[in-house]
């Protein structure tokens, strides 16, 4: 594998509120289906967040780093990926921002 540059970095997040109940069986259900695209090749520094500000009308966050662009188009496409798309996060978040960045 070649070695990439630090600055090829990709760090992946996202912000989001769920249309479930707050605490809701529903809602941890959720959360755990997110928590295994951990498992995807190429996903380094994983984290499931919640947000604890009124600063903003978001709930949870997910936060992700990749080696470079492709490793993170490779998880895009991932059919895991995917199919948590289709099948959850489509049907069951309510509000969303996504925001990818690299180190400059």
């Amino acid at each position: 594998m070649t070695p990439t540059h630090p600055n090829d970095r990709i760090r992946h997040t996202v912000v989001f509120t769920l249309k479930h109940i707050k605490g809701s069986k529903a809602e941890m259900d959720f959360l755990e289906a997110a928590r295994k695209l951990v498992s995807i090749p190429g996903v380094e520094r994983f984290e499931c967040l919640q947000q604890i500000s009124s600063k903003n009308k978001y709930t949870f966050g997910l936060s992700m780093e990749f080696a470079n662009q492709q490793i993170y188009e490779r998880y895009n496409s991932h059919p895991d990926h995917v199919a948590f798309v289709q099948e959850r996060w489509l049907k069951e978040v309510e509000d969303f921002m996504e925001i990818d960045y690299q180190v400059i």
